[in-house]
């Protein structure tokens, strides 16, 4: 369109012109003038549509309607014509391909076959020699040295052949003058058929006499080349047998079907003519001819090498590969010369004529190497479609470019409310989310919490607090998703309190015990003397990344072991020893483990030059130290492919029958990254994994000895453990330490048994590794249980079994009848081992004393009288905050909708709080609020008359704090929620 404007301009511009008007009415005459009126007209018309173009070009209507259409038709238009001339040009290229490959294969064919005809015709002249000078002469004129010497020195005529034979016919009746007149015995070939030799270990005296039969057909013949076949019966071969009988009854030359011959074992065909005698006519019948025949001359053909040897004459012989086929059976050809190399499927096929019309032969050619890249028609195709397409796109960026601006403009905006839409949309979605999980989240952790100040024994506790853990982690699950949330907005801080990291990594132990238990996976923390019990950070995004971790190991460890290991920076840069060997069983369970070297070899920290700096280190105004933390395991470990995308949000590189969300490990390295730290792995596939990461924490401590001081029942108590692997010994010793106990290993019972008669200091308690306990014989542990309960002291030493498994321990001890010890079951943890020796050991707790965290006075006089609302539309969470707020001596009213409450706090009332869920059916917390406050205005002393109205919801975006302070809430509270939340949420009120 473009072009055919333009060349209406022009020639418009140029018949408009006067002098050009002139001369051309001068020359042309009326008949001109009709032309150029008409000539006016058409280039009037293109003027016009030249000024439509001009208004409308680049506007929308126009983009949408002809120059798409036009653009695709153009670029589909000339695809097509690249793809038809990419075509057109290869099928030539291919074409002088086959032509080319046809020519070579005639060639060959062409010589194969006249270099056989040649040798067939010398055959037959051979079988008339014999006819005529050995059956026409009396005495024969030829023996077996003559016919030696003639075939050898005519072999040249023959250049297919590699031997050349003749078998006379001999009936039974004349076997034995036969045999006696040659000197020989007629022997039977077909048992070298089916026991083929070696050519070397070949001996035509160990074949056996040919059995009787009608008639035989002994070699009496051969051709050096083949003397080994002298009288050889060829009727009692499979193929000759065939062979011979065809012969003499077609009185053509026949040949075999392609087999292994004899002493060479190599594949080739037999070509045979009957020799007859010199009386026969030539219109004989096959009667006839089987009666008159003397004998049978044979050729020997060795397909293999022969074939070889003619294609090595042709100087392209390297350029394609020859195949010969005997086609007889045309659905089961059987190969007599070339391979079975792949090639590119172009083959040409040329019929053989051996002159045998009963047997098919065939030659297959192809070329040896696969058919050059036609570059030539792709790269005249590609440039007329590169030219065709730069064509398209000047055209294209024409039309566009006027109304671009307006577009984009357009597009932007656009774009721009739909990402708000999806913001908003995204955080109600979160919030709603988070709050229908929450909800029923707050009804088990919040009775949890009040189960924890009923009267409990020490066990029952602890099993409580795993289920607290169990539910906060959770929680935590569920929080991960507005993490990942907070992260890509920039919004996600830590908090800086103190925590005690023991027991945080004591809190996660407890949460993956079961699993661990389950499966028979040995779960084991240990942590350094030199790392401080107190430390100031943020505990629970530390716990997020541990329970991360490890979460993932126990999904994919299905056994062996999962460790975990805390030290400080400077312990592994002054001496590597502090990690296990991965090459050796020096490990927690004995399986290899993958190199936790190689997980910090991009660390920072780890590559400076020169020693450690004070800004590295610990040393530092702050007192700020370094910790790295290792979790090791021997699961199927990470596939190497799938490495690189391990901290990748949303994906997920194990199995998917395993579960999870896929950003576990996105959020974790976020997370160390504001911890200035850094995060790496190391993985071997069916080994396992390890990742290391490090993190900046302050010393929490003011001292060592307020960081130190252990209260303990067992201080001073001696403990001995039993465990032959020194990785696992010392993170029992770890343990047991912490209960203020001394401890000393040994690697057996006998030694065991040993330290505790020699010792100096009483042995209080016996710990024995399961793996030990089991590894020993009856005999020798139950002889251990009784001379440990014969030492003489006042108390025997306590024994105790150290087990992963209960179905396991059951086992053992439901089979060996010995003194059953008792079981400790791991993961190792400091409560629950306490608990354990305290009921072993009968030693009172001084500090459970009192069953739960009793509220101080000072808590229960703040609240005292207090008169507080609660409203939730869920019963659950009412009875759960009711439960909290009068533990403290508050009282607490309960209902369930926004209208109710109105009501209730509608000036003049006696309530001195409220807390207000935000999701309720009928009317929602911000409306109430909202009502509230308002009539709170309507009187004249309306600050006195205002109550603190706190927000008790699920929802933990920032966007719904904010919303809780538009409409006049005074606070906010979070569920799942605790009593100590709260009461520290309404106390700032209360004075």
């Amino acid at each position: 369109m473009l072009c055919c404007w333009l060349v209406s301009v022009i020639s418009l511009n140029w018949f408009m012109n006067g002098e050009a008007m002139d001369t051309k009415t001068g020359v042309l005459g009326d008949s001109a003038k009709v032309w150029l009126d008409l000539w006016e007209k058409i280039s009037g018309n293109s003027c016009k549509i030249h000024q439509h173009c001009y208004h409308y070009i680049g506007s929308k209507r126009v983009r949408k309607t002809w120059w798409r259409k036009l653009l695709v038709t153009w670029v589909v238009f000339w695809i097509i014509v690249s793809f038809w001339v990419f075509w057109y040009m290869s099928s030539q290229a291919m074409d002088k391909r086959k032509e080319a490959l046809a020519s070579m294969c005639d060639e060959r064919a062409r010589m194969l076959q006249d270099q056989f005809n040649v040798s067939m015709n010398h055959i037959q002249a051979m079988s008339i020699l014999i006819s005529t000078f050995h059956h026409g002469k009396n005495p024969s004129a030829i023996d077996q040295r003559t016919f030696a010497r003639y075939t050898e020195r005519t072999a040249f005529e023959r250049p297919l052949t590699s031997g050349v034979a003749y078998a006379v016919r001999v009936l039974h009746s004349q076997r034995e003058e036969f045999e006696k007149q040659q000197g020989l015995t007629i022997r039977r070939m077909d048992t070298l058929e089916q026991t083929p030799v070696h050519e070397d270990e070949y001996n035509p005296d160990a074949l056996e006499p040919s059995p009787i039969s009608e008639e035989y057909a002994p070699v009496i013949f051969a051709q050096d080349t083949i003397s080994h076949v002298v009288s050889i019966d060829m009727l009692s071969g499979k193929e000759d047998r065939e062979n011979v009988l065809r012969a003499r009854a077609s009185g053509k030359g026949v040949l075999t079907a392609p087999f292994r011959l004899l002493k060479s074992n190599r594949l080739g065909v037999i070509l045979t003519f009957a020799v007859y005698k010199r009386d026969l006519p030539s219109n004989a019948t096959p009667e006839e001819r089987i009666q008159a025949t003397d004998g049978y001359l044979g050729g020997v053909f060795d397909i293999e090498s022969l074939v070889e040897k003619l294609l090595q004459q042709l100087a392209s012989k390297q350029t394609i590969l020859v195949d010969v086929y005997d086609t007889t059976n045309f659905t089961h050809p059987i190969s007599m010369y070339g391979s079975n190399a792949s090639d590119d499927g172009l083959q040409c096929f040329y019929a053989l004529n051996f002159g045998d019309p009963f047997r098919k032969h065939e030659m297959r050619c192809r070329f040896k190497q696969k058919p050059p890249w036609p570059w030539l028609a792709i790269m005249t195709s590609i440039g007329m479609l590169v030219i065709a397409l730069l064509v398209g796109h000047i055209f294209h960026a024409t039309v566009n470019r006027i109304a671009k601006v307006e577009d984009d403009y357009h597009d932007m905006m656009e774009l721009k409310k739909r990402a708000e839409a999806a913001d908003v949309a995204k955080s109600q979605f979160l919030a709603t989310v988070s709050h229908e999980i929450r909800t029923p989240m707050n009804g088990v952790l919040g009775m949890l919490h009040m189960l924890m100040d009923t009267d409990l024994d020490v066990t029952q506790k602890d099993y409580v607090r795993t289920a607290q853990a169990s539910g906060k982690a959770l929680v935590s699950l569920i929080n991960e998703v507005l993490d990942q949330a907070k992260i890509e907005s920039g919004k996600l801080e830590l908090e800086a309190v103190q925590f005690d990291l023991r027991a945080i990594l004591d809190d996660v132990l407890s949460l993956f015990s079961g699993k661990s238990q389950e499966r028979g996976v040995e779960l084991a923390v240990y942590i350094s003397d030199k790392v401080p019990e107190i430390l100031i950070g943020d505990p629970g995004r530390f716990r997020q990344i541990i329970t991360n971790l490890m979460g993932n190991s126990i999904k994919f460890t299905e056994k062996g072991h999962i460790f975990v290991t805390v030290h400080l920076v400077e312990e592994v840069m002054e001496s590597l020893d502090v990690e296990t060997d991965p090459s050796s069983k020096n490990t927690l369970s004995g399986f290899p483990v993958a190199d936790r070297r190689q997980s910090w070899a991009g660390f920072r920290t780890f590559n400076q030059d020169g020693p450690p700096g004070p800004s590295i280190l610990s040393s530092s105004p702050l007192d700020l130290i370094t910790l790295i933390v290792s979790v090791e395991d021997t699961g199927v470990g990470i596939p190497l492919d799938a490495q690189p995308r391990v901290f990748t949000p949303f994906v997920q590189v194990g199995p998917r029958l395993q579960g999870g969300t896929g950003i576990g490990l996105s959020i974790s390295k976020c997370l160390v990254g504001l911890m200035k730290g850094e995060i790496g792995f190391s993985s071997i596939p069916s080994i396992g994994s390890t990742f290391t990461f490090t993190a900046v924490f302050t010393n929490g401590c003011s001292s060592n000895s307020e960081c130190n001081s252990v209260s303990s029942e067992f201080r001073g108590m001696k403990a001995l453990v039993v465990d032959s692997r020194p990785v696992r010994a010392k993170v029992s010793r770890y343990h047991i330490q912490r209960l203020g106990v001394n401890v000393e290993v040994v690697p057996d019972l006998n030694q065991g048994f040993s330290c505790i008669c020699s010792g100096t200091a009483t042995i209080n308690m016996v710990l024995i590794e399961q793996e030990v306990w089991d590894k020993e014989d009856l005999v020798l542990s139950a002889h251990f249980v009784k001379r440990l309960k014969k030492i003489d002291v006042s108390v025997p030493p306590k024994l105790f079994l150290l087990s992963n498994s209960i179905s396991s321990t059951r086992d053992s001890f439901a089979t060996s009848g010995v003194y059953t010890p008792i079981v400790i079951m791991k993961p190792l943890r400091a409560s629950m081992l306490a608990a354990s020796l305290e009921r072993a050991m009968g030693v009172v707790n001084k500090r459970n004393c009192q069953n739960g965290e009793i509220p101080s006075l000072s808590l229960r006089n703040l609240l005292l009288g207090r008169k507080i609302l609660v409203v939730d539309d869920n019963a659950i969470n009412l009875k759960v905050a009711a439960g909290a707020l009068k533990k403290y001596g508050a009282d607490v009213e309960c209902k369930e909708n926004g209208e109710e409450a109105i009501k209730l706090l509608t000036p003049p009332h006696n309530f001195d709080a409220c807390f207000m869920d935000i999701q309720m059916p009928e009317m929602d917390g911000f409306q109430a609020t909202r009502e509230i406050r308002a009539k709170e205005q309507t009187y004249e002393n309306a600050s006195e008359w205002h109550v603190p109205i706190l927000a008790m919801t699920a929802d933990v975006i920032q966007a719904t704090h904010e919303e809780c302070l538009k409409c006049g809430m005074d606070g906010y509270v979070s569920k799942p929620f605790e009593a100590e939340q709260l009461y520290c949420e309404v106390s700032r009120f209360f004075h």
